[in-house]
């Protein structure tokens, strides 16, 4: 026994001196790539600051005409509204020709007509306001709406609370947004740009390297060593995850402190999740940079099974219950959608354990199997 117990230790310290070999000799390489550390530090950073300044789903200054039909106190106040809101840049006119020409040629993107009985209807209890949005885009004309019936419903509280009548009925509705009650989009927004960063660190990255050293030829070097394939798998993955965490502090920080979203979790289940999506990333490249062994087909595989769904079927731009019942039962097969639910709860909610710990589950079961069917692959090469 004293004969089986040395042999096992000496072959466990073996293993551990060739897997400290093996990531010592990755991160050299690494160290020495430009590209990787630009794709794994520097890009994450470029995206960031590209998505997170030029994709907004908020509307400001929204050029609209305002006809004033009306010379009444007032209709002058409630154009007035329109003029003071930071989500309109409204041009009084005194026409609906004028305006419509405006509109014609796309100067303003919305009308907004206060027509000469206004005052008359207002003490009646009838009064409107008509609005006409520009319908090419038709989100951004759903948008404008509502936030013409929001200026539009405070003016009328404001009159309300000043002692005016306003026939606004029995019914007085005081809305309240949870979680957001900047009703600002970057707080979703920049929380489902960092599951594309870490998406594009892990896969991409790793799939890329992968695959250029099947081509050169030093993957099967490595293989003639005593070393297993599961310890070069290790070696290989663990500089590119320091790297995609590094990746991913740059995102949080810049989501903290130059968007300032909120971080109402805690930083350490923030960090966990993200480590068993990273791993779900990189097993991803793992398993691609195995089957092709080409650097131009493992990108584009790469980009279109993990880039690509986590952006259009994760939930980071779209709402999956708008999308047919076939496409919202492909989603739950995408990692990165169970990533996004985990961090927009985790910034904006909290911790939210009902919510976390299921999705975390599903990230770690499949982590485990991109693994494991990488490692199946990597063997069957070395056969």
């Amino acid at each position: 026994m004293r004969i089986i117990d040395y042999f096992r230790r000496a072959g466990s310290s073996a293993r551990l001196r060739r897997i400290r070999a093996l990531i010592r000799k990755e991160t050299y390489e690494v160290m020495r790539d430009p590209s990787s550390i630009a794709i794994g530090i520097v890009m994450p950073v470029m995206l960031v600051l590209l998505f997170g300044y030029g994709l907004s789903l908020d509307v400001k200054n929204v050029p609209v005409a305002v006809v004033l039909e009306d010379s009444s106190p007032a209709a002058r106040d409630l154009a007035a509204g329109f003029g003071m809101s930071p989500y309109f840049a409204a041009r009084l006119v005194t026409s609906m020709p004028q305006a419509g020409q405006l509109m014609q040629q796309r100067k303003v993107d919305g009308i907004v007509r206060i027509r000469s009985d206004f005052s008359r209807r207002l003490a009646l209890g009838d009064a409107e306001v008509q609005v006409l949005v520009h319908g090419t885009d038709a989100n951004n004309a759903r948008i404008i709406q509502s936030y013409a019936q929001g200026a539009v419903g405070q003016w009328a509280a404001r009159r309300s609370a000043e002692g005016n009548a306003v026939a606004a009925g029995p019914v007085v509705v005081r809305d309240r947004m949870w979680f957001n009650a900047a009703n600002d989009s970057h707080y979703f927004l920049v929380p489902g740009l960092i599951v594309l960063v870490v998406t594009l660190i892990g896969a991409f990255l790793t799939a890329m390297v992968m695959a250029r050293e099947w081509e050169r030829g030093t993957l099967e070097a490595l293989f003639v060593t005593p070393a297993r394939s599961g310890e070069i798998l290790l070696g290989k993955t663990v500089p590119y995850f320091v790297l995609g965490m590094i990746g991913l502090l740059l995102c949080v920080l810049a989501a903290k402190f130059l968007f300032e979203v909120p971080l109402r979790g805690s930083v350490w289940v923030l960090m966990a999740v993200s480590m068993l999506y990273l791993l779900v990333t990189l097993g991803i490249g793992l398993l691609v940079s195995s089957a092709t062994r080409s650097q131009f087909v493992a990108s584009q595989i790469a980009l279109l099974v993990s880039f690509m769904p986590a952006m259009m079927l994760s939930g980071f731009l779209f709402d999956l219950r708008s999308m047919p019942a076939a496409v919202r039962l492909i989603t739950f097969l995408m990692p990165a959608r169970y990533y996004v639910t985990l961090l927009q709860t985790v910034f904006l909610a909290g911790n939210i354990w009902s919510v976390i710990v299921p999705n975390a589950l599903v990230l770690a079961g499949i982590a485990a199997a991109l693994i494991v069917l990488s490692r199946a692959a990597t063997r069957k090469r070395l056969a």
